[in-house]
């Protein structure tokens, strides 16, 4: 799946006209460098979600004749669900019975799918990709690569309250994650908007999600108007 519904607010004014899944670097859009990184690593079943300008990516991809793949639109137009409430909105057009590949659409990355397909335990609710890069907020996780909480580097929020992070890993989210179909099952409970980093904390002590850390990872989000320019050099890399 691709989430690709944001409204990309810090790509003004690019984003006034366009989605940010629809934004060029480097000759191709970011939805373009999605979708052929997934088929390259022989995925075919796709689903995007959308909201903001939701009819630009659909046209985009049948001018594109789906890129040879077979795509899905999970439509958010009525209301922008964040990264957890968009997952199990398609939970559906997902099915039930393989692990689902989540990315979003403006992180790119040398990471090789096949290797992180491979590493996910059908006995994990999920396996998120993190990395040791400087950032304000981790994940924090055990010797055995399990989720324990979460915490603010700025503010010191640890959550869950309490948590004694001592011997814990502090590790980045890259926003990509592998998960397995019981995760729908477990998200029934919650609102129809909702962050899948709120869920990941709040059910890591009582489902086992586990961390995949990439040998010699290189990423960039593309999050920000100045950071264009330095996005083209980065997907001239991969």
């Amino acid at each position: 799946m691709v989430l690709a519904a944001g409204l990309g607010t810090r790509l003004k004014p690019l984003t006034d006209s366009m989605p940010k899944a629809l934004v060029p670097i480097a000759g191709k859009t970011l939805l373009e460098w999605q979708l052929e990184k997934l088929r390259a690593a022989g995925i075919q079943d796709v689903v995007i979600n959308v909201h903001h300008f939701a009819e630009q990516i659909e046209e985009f991809v049948r001018t594109h004749e789906a890129f040879g793949m077979d795509i899905q639109f999970s439509d958010e137009r009525d209301l922008l669900l964040e990264t957890g409430g968009g997952l199990r909105k398609a939970a559906a057009l997902l099915g039930s019975e393989e692990p689902v590949l989540v990315c979003n659409v403006d992180v790119l990355s040398n990471i090789c799918l096949e290797d992180l397909i491979a590493a996910h335990d059908a006995k994990s609710l999920s396996t998120i990709v993190v990395s040791k890069r400087e950032t304000q907020r981790y994940f924090l996780f055990d010797e055995s690569g399990r989720l324990k909480g979460w915490t603010n580097r700025k503010t010191g929020e640890v959550r869950p309250t309490g948590l004694n992070t001592n011997g814990l890993s502090k590790l980045a989210f890259s926003g990509m994650h592998v998960v397995s179909p019981e995760i729908f099952e477990v998200m029934k409970p919650y609102p129809d908007k909702f962050s899948i980093t709120d869920f990941y904390i709040e059910q890591c002590n009582k489902h086992v999600i586990k961390s995949y850390v990439p040998t010699d990872y290189r990423m960039m989000d593309i999050g920000k108007i100045d950071s264009l320019q330095e996005a083209e050099r980065f997907a001239r890399t991969l």
